[in-house]
């Protein structure tokens, strides 16, 4: 059985995430390419890590080299791991 305080501390990392992600949310879905941010484990070569990351979905992957500057997506933001992914287009279903 887990008690309260197991519970909040384990709630905090994501909590962290949830306020990263409002905060930064907006600002994210103006870059080039961008067509929505959730939360999600981080994917390394194709395989799901552990680590709670900021999902950025993008139309498609470009390379950084491709993109201007204020369009790259960090690494990171405020200490917490990005992950960049290609879904396409998004569209609302009918």
């Amino acid at each position: 059985m887990s008690s309260s305080t197991e519970t909040n501390e384990s709630s905090r990392p994501l909590d962290k995430i949830k306020a990263a992600k409002r905060k930064h949310e907006a600002k994210l879905l103006k870059r080039r390419n961008v067509v929505g941010i959730g939360i999600g484990y981080k994917e390394v070569g194709g395989q799901k890590t552990d680590q709670l990351s900021l999902v950025i979905m993008v139309k498609e992957k470009i390379p950084a080299e491709r993109l201007r500057p204020k369009d790259c997506i960090p690494s990171e933001i405020e200490g917490i791991p990005t992950d960049v992914k290609e879904v396409g287009v998004i569209r609302a279903l009918d």
